[in-house]
């Protein structure tokens, strides 16, 4: 074995030591590390697979290890992540031996620890190589089982099943254990997707044109944000989900628009690109890092219409004057359930807990954008999140306490042919089963028009 290949697996157990410990964003911290070692892409596939792999697979692995680890409260925590690492090579990659993974795992040991250790590592692998894993099949009430075999907090599995039904949730949480593809977002005010499909090919990317979203691509084969062609603006990388909401909100050229929670910028340059860079977008984050992405992103793609505003969006009022926006976007801080593919660290961080906090949060921006919209104009809520409690019961709060505002009925014409039968009113849940996105919802609201004299 190479050595080269010993330091892939180890610097993976040192992500997931760090990410646990530290409670770290595990797409950020393996960027991070990447980069700053250089990896050739065949490492950067090997390290992504198992840092990913085995954060999401942590339950089922901690359920196999259990028969075979004695005292494990008193080993140390890279010790716990080394063994969880590899038994994941042993029960789900075929491409590696058996014999190959438990070896390097032995070396890592050694190098870290002290013969004992190594010895104690050996022991349990060669174990479970001999005796096999305990079947999931033995846990006998359907729900636990489910949350053990897809590595699902139980609290999370049992209120999806409450609120989604129990075979809605068994995909969800199976396609939550599966690599997202990478979807991109051509600016049509700089090139048609087909000249895109054709600049991207050439250079080698396998392309394919979204079924979904009449602008976007997807790559089945390359990391897009690597080309010349990003450089100059000629598409943005954003989930198909994420689009909707800009289609949903429906905006015309020359519109005074607001997108109130808008880092990465990612629906703030698709609502300038729908205007053909007329109008104007004011893009409002509480950070002024983040709103540097915004002004960063819109520079690339050559978008003159949008201005950027630091400020907390629950006091909005203060910096702008009532019925100032055509259209308002909300995409709202939310608990992310619907991104688990990209952060699969986050559904053992997150509690129920959380989830009223935000819904909280939610119902403060809400009402804080809404005198901001103009008689007639377009609201637009949107999360990234699978929950009724971020979404359809924020949504019935707010207009129960708002009556100049109702669902937009007809906000379905607007939506790209592919999502709109599955719109049956006023907004729209999208599992990530339904297209392979992110879990995501849209809300699509209509301030009443001035009474009549």
């Amino acid at each position: 074995m190479t050595s080269k290949k010993n330091n892939v697996r180890e610097t993976a157990m040192d992500l997931l030591t760090t990410i646990e410990k530290n409670h770290s964003y595990s797409n950020l911290l393996l960027n991070t590390t990447i980069e700053k070692n250089e990896l050739s892409p065949k490492d950067v596939g090997l390290l992504t697979e198992l840092t990913y792999g085995t954060l999401q697979r942590k339950m089922a692995l901690d359920y196999y290890l259990k028969p075979f680890v004695k005292d494990n409260k008193k080993l140390a925590d890279w010790i716990h992540h080394l063994l969880r690492m590899t038994l994941y090579q042993m029960v789900y990659l075929d491409k590696i031996p058996d014999r190959a993974a438990i070896f390097e795992a032995v070396e890592i040991a050694k190098k870290r620890g002290h013969k004992g250790i190594a010895s104690l590592v050996n022991g349990v692998l060669r174990s479970i190589q001999r005796e096999g894993i305990p079947a999931l099949s033995e846990v006998a009430d359907p729900i636990e089982r489910l949350s053990l075999e897809t590595s699902h907090p139980l609290w999370l599995v049992n209120r999806w099943v409450n609120q989604f039904g129990y075979d809605k949730t068994k995909e969800m949480c199976e396609i939550n254990l599966t690599a997202p593809m990478q979807t991109a977002r051509v600016n049509l005010t700089k090139i048609s997707r087909d000249e895109c499909v054709s600049l991207l090919e050439e250079d080698g990317f396998q392309i394919e044109k979204s079924p979904i979203i009449p602008e976007a691509i997807r790559s089945l084969k390359g990391n897009l944000a690597s080309t010349i062609a990003f450089k100059y603006g000629m598409f943005t990388i954003q989930d198909e989900s994420s689009m909707l909401a800009t289609y949903a909100l429906g905006a015309s050229e020359g519109e005074y628009v607001l997108d109130a929670c808008a880092a990465p910028g990612g629906k703030s340059t698709h609502i300038a690109e729908k205007l053909n860079n007329t109008g104007e977008v004011i893009s409002v984050d509480l950070h002024q890092h983040k709103v540097k992405l915004i002004n960063d992103n819109a520079r690339r793609l050559g978008l003159s219409n949008i201005k950027t505003n630091v400020s907390d969006s629950r006091h909005i009022q203060e910096k702008f004057n009532n019925e100032s926006f055509h259209r308002i976007l909300l995409d709202a801080p939310c608990s992310g359930l619907g991104v688990m593919r990209r952060k699969p660290d986050m559904k053992y961080t997150k509690t129920e807990k959380d989830l009223e906090r935000l819904s909280t949060i939610q119902q403060n921006l809400l009402t804080s954008v809404a005198p901001l919209l103009k008689k007639g104009g377009i609201l637009v809520y949107s999360t990234c999140t699978v929950d009724r409690e971020e979404n359809e019961n924020t949504v019935k709060t707010f207009l129960e306490n708002n009556p100049e505002f109702e669902g937009d009925l007809s906000f379905k014409d607007r939506m790209p042919e592919a999502v709109q039968p599955l719109i049956t009113g006023f907004d729209l849940q999208i599992f990530p089963q339904d297209f392979g996105s992110d879990g995501f919802y849209i809300a699509v609201l209509r301030k009443a028009e001035a009474p009549r004299r």
